[in-house]
């Protein structure tokens, strides 16, 4: 099964240059809690979550307005592209403990979001056909690995 297949379509972004209650606000009014943040057209170059808009703000004494998507955006994007397969996608979120992943096309701009609600609400039984369909048990193992707690720094770095 191919990522394009179960993605939701239309995905809305940000640009870099608006700010976290314009961010907020276009949560709020399209029901998502995660926002690619995009330049140059649609190529996407960061994300931001509504957790990352509460915890900007709590530490900081400013308002909403004042403060630019760009100041708390996570620069670190891992997206997948539309030919993908779901195991590729779903490999993808175990390993970086991400819910979410941008859909782009071969130039980085944004084509939609697969989320893991995209995911859950397309597993089936396995019905052992490789690729046909998502099993119950990529979804319960991908997220196994999103809600494992991070290893403490002192066992990272001993683990490396």
């Amino acid at each position: 099964m191919k990522v394009k297949e179960i993605m939701t379509p239309n995905a809305k972004a940000i640009w870099l240059t608006e700010s976290l209650a314009d961010a907020a606000q276009l949560m709020w009014d399209n029901d998502c809690g995660v926002l690619p943040i995009i330049k140059d057209g649609r190529k996407v170059i960061g994300m931001i979550t509504d957790r990352d808009i509460c915890m900007a703000l709590a530490m900081r004494d400013t308002n909403p307005s004042s403060v630019s998507v760009e100041e708390v955006m996570t620069g670190q994007v891992y997206s997948v592209n539309l030919e993908d397969e779901i195991d590729q996608a779903l490999e993808a979120m175990q390993e970086h403990k991400i819910r979410r992943l941008p859909v782009v096309n071969a130039e980085g701009e944004l084509e939609g979001i697969l989320s893991m609600n995209d995911v859950v609400l397309n597993a089936k039984t396995s019905d052992g056909a490789r690729g046909s369909s998502i099993g119950y048990g990529d979804v319960v193992k991908t997220y196994q690995a999103i809600c494992q707690p991070p290893l403490p720094m002192a066992s990272a770095t001993a683990a490396v």
